[in-house]
């Protein structure tokens, strides 16, 4: 690996151990056997060589997090699987999910991170709402991606911080699926 990559793995290192917002220069240079010198000249600064380890660990997770698949099963019943994998996920990369929020908390006084989070959400809506009807990204309906995406992206977060917060009392998957068909009756009476 050259000094790019080790220090790409060094800022990941560190967001595992100690976060995003208490991960140094010292310790991101420590971690990958680079001169602190080495972060400016090949990101500019500490936020941005952390926002690219997160942001790359982030679509990590999503390339490998579960779509609505399997054979045989309600749509009800994949959807139910497919959250209870990620409640799974959000257990065992608990880092990730305490650094993104962490990024999320300080990108209120980074405009530039802030810009970044955003766009990272309209991409997460269209993909999820694509997934969600089975269909390629390109052909999901702008409706859809308000709508559905914004739903699904509401309901990921919220269950991210139940999860991290009090994870024997989160729901799993039938209980989200649950909740849903429940709100929908209410909503339909």
């Amino acid at each position: 690996m050259g000094n790019r990559e080790d220090l790409l793995a060094g800022a990941r290192h560190c967001l595992e151990e100690k976060g995003y917002l208490r991960t140094t220069v010292r310790d991101i240079a420590t971690a990958s056997g680079v001169s602190m010198a080495a972060i400016g000249y090949h990101f500019g600064s500490r936020e941005a060589l952390l926002n690219q380890a997160l942001f790359a660990a982030m679509e990590e997770w999503a390339a490998g997090s579960g779509r609505l698949t399997g054979e045989g099963e309600t749509a009800g019943e994949r959807y139910a699987d497919t959250w209870d994998r990620k409640i799974r996920d959000f257990g065992e990369t608990r880092w990730l999910w305490l650094a993104s929020v962490e990024a999320f908390v300080h990108a209120q006084s980074s405009p530039e991170l802030l810009a970044i989070l955003a766009e990272g959400q309209r991409r997460n809506r269209r993909m999820v709402a694509a997934a969600l009807r089975g269909v390629p990204q390109e052909e999901v309906s702008e409706a859809d991606v308000r709508a559905l995406g914004s739903m699904h992206i509401a309901l990921l977060s919220g269950v991210m911080v139940q999860t991290l917060t009090d994870p024997e009392q989160a729901p799993d998957g039938r209980e989200l699926l649950q909740g849903l068909r429940s709100m929908v009756e209410l909503l339909e009476s």
